[in-house]
């Protein structure tokens, strides 16, 4: 179990797991999972820094800039983020700001990690961002969307009906964080829309911990179900909590599920991405 939570970055999910049922992990385990809960709190505490820098950096250029991800999950509710490992920080801005958002990221210190001609090129015309940037002292690196699919992907969503629901991160703040339905719906997609699963449980992992922490909410499953079919991401959607209800028994009303995906879900669905998420942790 260590081994398969190593190789999917859910060391430090595990022990926040142990801790909550109250089951004691084998000794030789137990020094594991503490060095994960401390590398999880240290890149909590690295994430809200970031955060703080860029409000700092974006805060006056007058565009909306949205959190995804991970940095949104601190944000948003840190329970979301207890014991979760982080790579690099992901955030949403008009394709029309782009030139000025990346301008202005490079004179407080963000250069693009990608030089090749060739690189820059595929990034600009067919991505849903700019070619990643890294901070020339911190070293942390930032990805820079303007919507949340490639732009050659068969789905379009439009990533101004994200902004307009998206609320501060703080009172006065000028970084936003997407509605909950929407931090669903993007991870939901970023796993269904991934061509491997490097981070395919953890992804199932933190959809899971959503519905737990928002599915109570009052229309929370509606609002999903009607905010996804109406920006063409029904199908992902259904994909994703189909499988998230599968691996980890994500508890998914039917009539949300029907909205997405009014006809049975497809026989593959199930034996593909189990095939794909045992070869992904060595099973």
């Amino acid at each position: 179990m260590l081994q398969t939570a190593r190789r999917c970055n859910l060391v430090g999910a595990l022990a926040v797991a142990c801790d909550h049922t109250g089951v004691t992990p084998p000794a030789p385990v137990v020094r594991h999972l503490e060095g994960a809960r401390q590398v999880a709190l240290r890149q909590r505490m690295s994430v809200r820094w970031e955060v703080a820098e860029l409000e700092g950096v974006l805060g006056n250029l007058g565009v909306p800039v949205l959190l995804l991800k991970g940095a949104a999950y601190v944000m948003f509710d840190d329970a979301l983020a207890l014991g979760r490992m982080f790579g690099d920080i992901d955030i949403l801005v008009p394709r029309s700001a782009l030139g000025d958002v990346e301008s202005t990221l490079m004179q407080a210190g963000w250069f693009s990690a990608k030089l090749d001609a060739y690189d820059q090129r595929y990034y600009r015309q067919w991505m849903h961002e700019i070619p990643p940037m890294t901070h020339i002292k911190r070293g942390t690196v930032l990805d820079v969307h303007h919507t949340i699919l490639p732009l050659t992907s068969r789905h379009a969503p439009d990533p101004a009906r994200i902004v307009v629901r998206a609320r501060p991160v703080e009172a006065g703040a000028h970084l936003y964080v997407p509605a909950p339905e929407d931090l669903m719906i993007h991870s939901l997609v970023h796993l269904m829309h991934e061509g491997e699963l490097p981070n395919g449980l953890r992804d199932l992992h933190d959809v899971d911990e959503m519905a737990r922490r928002f599915g109570a909410e009052p229309g929370f499953w509606q609002r999903l179900a009607h905010h996804a079919a109406g920006n063409d991401l029904a199908l992902p959607v259904a994909y994703g909590l189909a499988l998230a209800a599968r691996v980890f028994g994500t508890q998914v009303p039917p009539q949300a599920l029907g909205v997405l995906h009014p006809q049975p879900l497809p026989g593959w669905l199930w034996p593909v991405y189990r095939r794909a998420l045992d070869a992904d942790r060595g099973g």
